[in-house]
């Protein structure tokens, strides 16, 4: 019952969590995996940007961050982070997933390259 419950608030923060995030200047965008529940789900840059992105697991579980167009497959254990860069996307979106909890919706996430 309180596992059920964890993720039900973890769910609820994920969504009261900003709708998108910006990159801006030279700041890297960070991702957040939370057991299943990725924040923010949608990450916007322009295109031809290059951008850092970290990606940190506050979760209790490992957390695989996976983007098959982007070519990414990370494994990020609990209490830890990595980081990559982007350079130079087209426009388009580009999905990913925690992968190791796929099967949640709050798992899932999207970086939209808009126009340069």
């Amino acid at each position: 019952m309180f596992r059920v419950l964890f993720k039900s608030l973890l769910v609820a923060l994920a969504l009261a969590a900003p709708a998108a995030l910006r990159a801006e200047g030279d700041a890297p965008l960070v991702i957040e995996m939370t057991d299943g529940v990725v924040a923010p789900q949608r990450l916007e840059l322009a295109a031809g940007a290059t951008v850092t992105i970290v990606v940190r697991n506050t979760g209790t579980t490992a957390a695989e961050f996976e983007s098959k167009r982007l070519r990414k497959e990370i494994i990020v254990a609990p209490g830890t982070e990595t980081q990559f860069s982007l350079r130079g996307l087209p426009a388009g979106e580009y999905d990913f997933v925690d992968e190791f909890h796929e099967d949640m919706d709050s798992a899932h996430g999207v970086i939209v390259v808009g126009q340069e």
